[in-house]
């Protein structure tokens, strides 16, 4: 694939979709903790891996309408916010995934009158997943639906991680799950693959239960239920190797 631009990027969080209120992304880091491990039979310092970890900040405009950044950021939960960043929006575009602490929503009033507001969030547990999104960015599913399939190239068996965002559900209670197939055609659900059931705007990770899980070469999402109007949107991360702890 060419080289791309980050124009056209989309950042969800909490439920929201704010990226129309998103001045910048200032990080979006993975970094991982080192272990000294230097014998006395060595001349350098030697490491092994130890905890992952995830960083995102970013800088937003002050919008205070209804469902906008301010609503989405103000708050300051105490809990977990589940944060969503997509690069592009289409079926297999990359995605980050991460559930983690907001720390802060500072606010800085520059002297040519321009107010704007900066938020860290460090993950919490899991890191960062980089994903492929099963949605264009957000969906919209009027009732049940399956989703644009994705070709992953191959089948592997290192489990998966995946993420979702409701924005909104019209009526009724959406059921959103993933599904495998081998060729293409014949669909099963994903083993750990479902999400809770959503009437109203909501965040969730799911990942399978086991770290050796098969994924099949061909994913999508698939909504069912008695609903209307299901705004949302779904990444996986379809491990390639060992997952990383």
């Amino acid at each position: 694939m060419a080289k791309q631009s980050g124009l056209g990027d989309q950042l969800f969080i909490a439920g929201y979709d704010i990226g129309a209120d998103i001045n910048s992304i200032a990080s979006l880091s993975t970094p991982r903790t080192t272990l000294p491990t230097t014998g006395i039979t060595q001349d350098a310092m030697e490491r092994i891996y130890g905890t992952r970890d995830g960083q995102a900040e970013f800088t937003s405009y002050w919008n205070v309408a209804t469902d906008r950044a301010h609503d989405a950021l103000s708050t300051l939960p105490t809990t977990d916010v589940h944060l969503m960043y997509c690069r592009g929006s289409g079926v297999g575009s990359e995605a980050i995934g991460m559930v983690g602490k907001q720390i802060d929503y500072a606010g800085n009033r520059a002297d040519d009158g321009s107010f704007l507001l900066s938020t860290p969030v460090q993950a919490n547990a899991y890191g960062i997943d980089w994903c492929q999104q099963l949605t264009a960015g957000s969906d919209t599913h009027a009732s049940a639906s399956n989703g644009t399939t994705l070709d992953t190239l191959a089948s592997v068996s290192f489990g998966f991680q995946a993420y979702l965002q409701v924005f909104s559900v019209g009526s009724g209670t959406a059921e959103i799950r993933i599904e495998d197939s081998a060729n293409g055609t014949d669909w099963l659900d994903l083993t750990d693959g479902a999400f809770t059931n959503a009437t109203d705007q909501t965040t969730e990770r799911i990942q399978s239960s086991s770290a050796t899980a098969a994924v099949r070469r061909y994913l999508r999402v698939v909504s069912d239920g008695v609903f209307t109007d299901l705004v949302f949107a779904v990444a996986i991360n379809k491990n390639l190797a060992a997952r990383a702890l």
